[in-house]
């Protein structure tokens, strides 16, 4: 990838309170055929966050529209509830972290729109659980 064109919000679709890393991931997306994570960035229930792939190596993360090649992947842990439904599980420390590095990547590249993974035309699934286009909007 040359330049990122999008900044793509994503969520692990793992429960609420459940911790994971990068690490985590990466095996997942292994045992799944992929070279390694993923992901660009992935953030973790206290706010931390951790590397998957360089910012502009092509991601694993969303086929749909050539997402792979023209974004930046942030994945936060959680998206699930406690009894397995779709919900928006971020914590206030995971908030502050994906505005921080919305803000860094921005730095970086120029004024990224972002996108919730779900935003991307052809996804049917509900990820992230909130609609990030809009919270993002006016960073």
């Amino acid at each position: 990838m040359n330049k990122p064109e999008f900044i793509l919000i994503h969520c692990s679709d793992t429960k609420e309170g459940a911790d994971f890393s990068a690490k985590d991931i990466d095996a997942w997306h292994r045992a799944r055929g992929f070279r390694c994570i993923g992901y660009h960035y992935v953030v973790r229930l206290d706010g931390t966050y951790e590397r998957g792939r360089q910012d502009l190596e092509e991601g694993a993360h969303c086929v749909q529209e050539s997402m792979n090649r023209r974004s930046v992947a942030i994945c936060y842990i959680g998206g699930q509830s406690k009894d397995g439904k779709y919900a928006d599980t971020r914590t206030p420390e995971q908030k502050r972290t994906i505005i921080t590095l919305i803000r860094t990547l921005r730095g970086r590249y120029g004024n990224l729109p972002v996108l919730g993974h779900r935003d991307v035309k052809g996804v049917a699934k509900a990820c992230p659980c909130f609609d990030a286009a809009k919270e993002y909007a006016n960073l």
